[in-house]
């Protein structure tokens, strides 16, 4: 039996998430295990590193599936995106140790928010952006930024499960490695670039909702400890749309490391 590795890019503008669901409704886990099923007649299930929101778009999603096809990765890749949809594409295929998981061994995430700042929004982005022509305190909101990195509860920039006993049994405490704006004046966009270990849901719509905030003169980068301080989500900024938000890539250990070794690992810190 492989055990595959895929690397994938999707726009999610007409996708209702990674994950399978309960109702008929299209998502990028299923397309993806609809074309396998197709190619292999197999009942495949893949497994998905993050479970990306309906919109959120990716560049390098990664997840992983076992099959007891005969087709190489390479014959594999090239199978699948023969029969999805072009807002789907595998970008690499590889064929990997039993022991590789996507999710579990994922060392950390890269995700980029992107805002558009002209006046018009130009067609061509449409759907890829959020748009806000208004006057903004970039300075204050790069300043802010960075009081996100670091371990810290997360508890004010994360969403509520619906449950009051299930959101007071979550582990909220994230470790961000890295937090800011970065400037790209020539296509008159900013973007939130954030690196971290992992991410509540809607985590990183909700920082990049209170950054707008400060870059409004709502709130003063001081004011973010408070906030973290808090414990309550009201005091943070509103949600953005998901439309803006890209998974850009995660980061593995090196191969020679073993489930086993990181396994080990995981019990050890416990």
């Amino acid at each position: 039996m492989q055990n595959i590795k895929i690397t994938i890019a999707y726009d999610g503008s007409a996708f209702h998430g990674w994950q399978l669901q309960p109702r008929e409704l299209q998502t990028i886990q299923g397309t993806l295990q609809e074309a396998l099923r197709r190619i292999t007649q197999e009942r495949i299930m893949i497994h998905g590193a993050s479970r990306t929101d309906a919109g959120v778009h990716a560049l390098g999603q990664v997840a992983h599936f076992k099959t007891n096809s005969n087709l190489t990765a390479q014959e594999l890749q090239r199978a699948m995106n023969a029969l999805m949809p072009p807002t789907v594409r595998v970008v690499e295929s590889v064929d990997v140790g039993q022991d590789f998981h996507s999710r579990w061994q994922a060392q950390a995430k890269t995700y980029r928010y992107r805002i558009y700042r002209g006046r018009i929004l130009p067609p061509f982005v449409y759907g890829r952006v959020l748009h806000y022509p208004w006057e903004l305190n970039e300075d204050a909101m790069a300043a802010a930024a960075r009081e996100f990195e670091g371990e810290r509860d997360f508890t004010s920039f994360a969403a509520s499960t619906g449950s009051e006993e299930d959101d007071r049994d979550r582990d909220m405490m994230r470790l961000i490695y890295s937090s800011e704006i970065v400037r790209d004046p020539v296509n008159c966009e900013i973007a939130y670039v954030v690196r971290g270990k992992s991410f509540l849901r809607y985590m990183v719509r909700k920082i990049v909702g209170t950054l707008l905030e400060v870059g409004k003169g709502k709130l003063q980068p001081s004011e973010i400890a408070r906030i973290f301080e808090a414990r309550d989500r009201t005091q943070s900024g509103p949600t953005v749309q998901p439309q803006g938000l890209y998974l850009v890539n995660l980061e593995y250990p090196d191969p020679a490391n073993s489930w086993a070794t990181f396994r080990a690992q995981r019990t050890k810190k416990a």
